[in-house]
């Protein structure tokens, strides 16, 4: 019987990537299916970030082709980002908006979930900070609300740039639980972590671009 993890979702091939006339990885490909996640790893400056901007359709590979079942990213345009949720370096947030507010804009952008903000913002450890100005909270807080708007659009595929950054141990546990069901749900992960990422039973794929 054939089941949604038996065709690849997500495919890169022959992916080159230069900046400033240095060449950062070239020929590089993976396939990607429902249920899976890949690591990616590196030194700083060995193109992680750049890789994560490629599969987010932001930056054009200067060789190779990401494909969405079957598609070309950059032909599908709207139709692939509708499919994906992107948490970068930085937070995404709007410091004059509250929380609540910050959670609505990322729903109106992209394909709603069920989920109530309230239980969104619950799940990431910010219950009662509903209506608090984003300036208000702390780096850890904003950064737990920017991986909020994972919860709150139907997004197939989370690609997440350190999402780790200024959280303690506490919080990184539950954006690791988050993921894990993300995971269990079908779901894809493009991820890098300068931390060990503890997935529990997760299938895991790895790329180095340092190797």
């Amino acid at each position: 019987m054939n089941t949604d993890t038996d065709k690849p979702r997500l495919e890169a091939s022959s992916l080159c990537c230069i900046r400033d006339d240095r060449t950062l990885f070239a020929d590089l490909g993976f396939r990607l299916h429902g249920g899976q996640a890949l690591l990616v790893e590196g030194r700083n400056g060995s193109g992680k970030t750049s890789l994560l901007r490629i599969l987010c359709g932001i930056r054009m590979p200067d060789e190779g082709r990401v494909s969405w079942n079957g598609e070309d990213i950059f032909r599908l345009g709207g139709d692939y980002h509708a499919c994906t949720a992107y948490v970068g370096h930085r937070d995404g947030v709007k410091l004059d908006l509250t929380a609540r507010e910050n959670l609505a804009v990322a729903r109106g952008l992209g394909a709603p979930s069920e989920t109530p903000l309230e239980d969104a913002l619950e799940a990431v450890g910010l219950s009662g900070f509903d209506d608090a100005p984003v300036r208000n909270l702390s780096a850890g807080q904003q950064r737990r609300l920017a991986l909020a708007r994972l919860l709150v659009t139907r997004s197939k595929l989370w690609i997440l740039d350190e999402p780790f950054t200024s959280l303690d141990r506490h919080g990184i546990t539950v954006i690791e639980t988050l993921v894990t069901q993300h995971l269990a749900d079908n779901g894809m992960l493009v991820a890098t972590s300068h931390h060990a990422v503890d997935l529990r039973d997760a299938d895991i794929q790895r790329i180095n671009l340092s190797a």
